[in-house]
């Protein structure tokens, strides 16, 4: 099953399916990945802050797939945010998965209470860039005012934005935002991932009475037609799972597709409820995460 790819703002083409593997435990990790590669996922998401980075590496070298057949994506964390730390995250980063040139690397959150770090990272990442040891950089979890932030500051517009989106919390204004500086949005938790519920409703999206309608009518899964309505509207969807049978079934999902009546129908399931921690309190007193060196 061929999957479309992103044309990024820089060129790079980015497979629109990844593989995600926030909270996969680091020893169920490689197991993970390896299955994935095998049902035919080329971009694989991880994080510096998630611990799992040598399972990653450790799956891909073990794949027999060339590295250039693979999209490698990950973050920096903040507690490794300022110019010369950030180079030295990229090296941790780098080292861990085993390659010499990441896919694409991202900051993970805006941090907006010690922003001269954040700049002074993506200044960094704007050097590994020009130095050819990143292809594609970008940014997570970061709003409109944190886009503008930035962007007043730097010199390089972003590729990506990781941001959480799913039925239940669906941040158009951030979309928005993104398509008009001619940033990817890249959806994290994209079937409701740690939020599964919206107000006055007390089951989750994969048993939202709406998208099982419309799961019916396809022949698919709930997950399944979150994940086309995600892909269709534009977005990068990154789902996670380590059940071999999940992870083959969220890569079913471009052999069907979504009417506009049906697209519409999710649309109108936007509860505006955020699930993931705002991004405005994400600070070093309750998010410190030290990143290891090995």
């Amino acid at each position: 099953m061929a999957v479309p790819d992103f044309t990024l703002n820089n060129g790079v083409t980015m497979p629109a399916l990844g593989f995600g593997v926030f909270q996969t435990p680091p020893d169920e990790t490689k197991t993970a990945v390896a299955e994935a590669l095998r049902v035919g996922y080329r971009h694989i998401d991880t994080a510096a802050a998630y611990g799992n980075e040598r399972g990653v590496g450790e799956a891909i070298r073990a794949s027999g797939i060339e590295r250039s057949q693979i999209f490698i994506e990950t973050k920096i964390w903040i507690n490794d945010y300022g110019y010369e730390e950030t180079l030295h995250g990229f090296e941790k980063s780098a080292g861990k998965l085993g390659v010499e040139q990441i896919d694409m690397l991202i900051l993970h959150q805006p941090f907006p209470r010690g922003f001269d770090r954040t700049l002074g990272a993506y200044r960094a990442l704007e050097t590994l860039l020009a130095d050819g040891k990143v292809r594609a950089i970008g940014v997570s979890n970061f709003m409109p005012h944190h886009l503008e932030r930035l962007l007043a500051e730097v010199e390089v517009t972003p590729a990506l934005n990781q941001i959480e989106v799913h039925p239940y919390f669906q941040q158009r204004e951030a979309q928005e935002r993104n398509a008009a500086l001619g940033i990817v949005t890249q959806a994290w938790a994209p079937i409701g991932g740690i939020t599964f519920y919206r107000p006055g409703f007390s089951q989750s999206t994969l048993d939202d009475p709406a998208i099982l309608t419309i799961a019916q009518a396809h022949g698919k899964s709930a997950a399944q037609v979150m994940l086309r309505w995600g892909v269709q509207q534009g977005r990068s969807v990154i789902p996670k799972s380590v059940k071999p049978a999940r992870i083959a079934e969220n890569f079913e999902i471009f052999d069907f597709e979504l009417s506009g009546d049906e697209l519409a129908a999710i649309d109108a399931l936007n509860a505006n409820q955020r699930g993931g921690p705002n991004p405005d309190d994400i600070t070093l007193e309750t998010f410190n995460r030290e990143i290891p060196e090995a």
